[in-house]
């Protein structure tokens, strides 16, 4: 049977510029990351060693290259290239990925606007 676990990475923040609005691309703003890997962890659970599981620590550096590095006009885009580099990097079978605008230019009292994706192999 092929269980699926999972390593959760939440509140990833970093400081880039994506946006429709040119203000955006300018000034910039923060975006905060949550990421779910799904994998067997079975293995890195009885080894304890970390070449048995996905080293969140290599995850994270991948996701701050796709936030920083990049630059979209849409959190959707960046959000399908964290899951495209991430499910290209590691072995996980799957990921969620959550990107948050708190800051997005809305005419209004918000906390915060997200999207949410999940891919798979």
């Amino acid at each position: 049977m092929s269980e699926l676990d999972v390593i959760h990475l939440r509140g990833l923040e970093f400081y880039s510029y994506h946006g429709v609005l040119p203000e955006e691309n300018v000034l910039g703003q923060r975006f905060l990351i949550d990421m779910d890997l799904f994998h067997n962890l079975s293995q890195a659970g009885s080894s304890d060693r970390v070449e048995d599981t996905i080293h969140y620590g290599e995850v994270y550096q991948v996701i701050k290259a796709c936030v920083t590095e990049g630059r979209y006009l849409l959190i959707e885009r960046l959000a399908e290239e964290i899951s495209k580099r991430v499910l290209g990097q590691f072995a996980c079978e799957s990921v969620r990925v959550e990107v948050h605008k708190p800051q997005a230019p809305i005419p209004g009292i918000i906390r915060d606007v997200s999207v949410e994706i999940w891919r798979g192999r």
